[in-house]
């Protein structure tokens, strides 16, 4: 019985279910497809962590960010320097603040 995915996974995954006695059908994505496949991953796994929300579901959701960060060229130390100049700029998430409405002066 044979079981279709057409997904991207992380890169231990097919050795992992080789070892498991699975035969394994891969293909490695060029940079276009990557990238699609990467925003694809972030959406399943915004979804598992809104559904579990477990801290490991948001890691993964983390792992998917990392390597987007990297298929822009972005290092993870740049991605978190980004980050942390605009919490500066703007601010965090700290005080709970919800903005209900906002009208000229």
């Amino acid at each position: 019985m044979s079981r279709e995915y057409d997904k991207l996974v992380r890169d231990d995954v097919p050795d992992l279910l080789r070892r498991d006695g699975k035969r394994v059908a891969t293909h490695t994505a060029d940079d276009a497809e990557y990238v699609e496949r990467l925003n694809a991953k972030l959406d399943e796994e915004i979804a598992e962590y809104r559904e579990d929300g477990t801290l490991e579901e948001l890691a993964d959701v983390l792992e998917v960010v990392y390597a987007l960060a990297a298929a822009e060229g972005a290092t993870r130390s740049e991605l978190e320097e980004l980050r942390a100049e605009k919490a500066d700029r703007n601010g965090r998430f700290i005080d709970r603040i919800v903005v209900e409405s906002v009208a000229e002066e």
